[in-house]
């Protein structure tokens, strides 16, 4: 008499979502260069696989030790993978935005934090409250000279 061993018949046992292999895809920056030279490729990664290890495709390249850096990112691939739904990191999101690829797949997504109108500085209260009375203080020099 033989024995069967296993799950009681009728009980199927199968993956969820087999039909559908879900594999989480993400644009990320590949390192390479030599020590204190970075620079790096933009590319199509499965999420799982190591920073510098395993990819997809390569969709670009990043030098940000040019001055001014230089970004080159292949626009169609880029808006491909973004359509299928892959994840951008940060930095790749934040290298989109500049290159207007962005723009192009979510339009009118407005950064976090807009820094266009501060002109580079952001002033604490005392640095405030100095550059106000140095700019009264101008303001009297001009309407004593005017009046004279």
């Amino acid at each position: 008499m033989s024995v069967r061993v296993g799950p009681p018949t009728g009980v199927l046992r199968t993956r969820p979502n087999k039909a559908e292999p879900h594999m989480a895809v993400r644009l990320r920056l590949r390192r390479e260069g030599t020590h204190k030279r970075p620079h790096y490729r933009v590319v199509v990664a499965d999420s799982r696989a190591p920073r510098d290890g395993r990819f997809i495709e390569i969709i670009g390249n990043y030098h940000p030790l040019e001055e001014p850096s230089r970004i080159q990112i292949d626009r169609d691939r880029a808006l491909h993978w973004l359509k299928v739904g892959a994840q951008p990191s940060s930095q790749v999101e934040k290298l989109l935005r500049i290159e207007g690829i962005w723009e192009e797949f979510k339009p009118g997504d407005a950064p976090k934090r807009d820094r266009s109108g501060q002109d580079g500085k952001r002033l604490n209260k005392k640095a405030k409250a100095r550059a106000e009375a140095d700019e009264s203080a101008a303001h009297e020099a001009a309407t004593k000279e005017g009046g004279e």
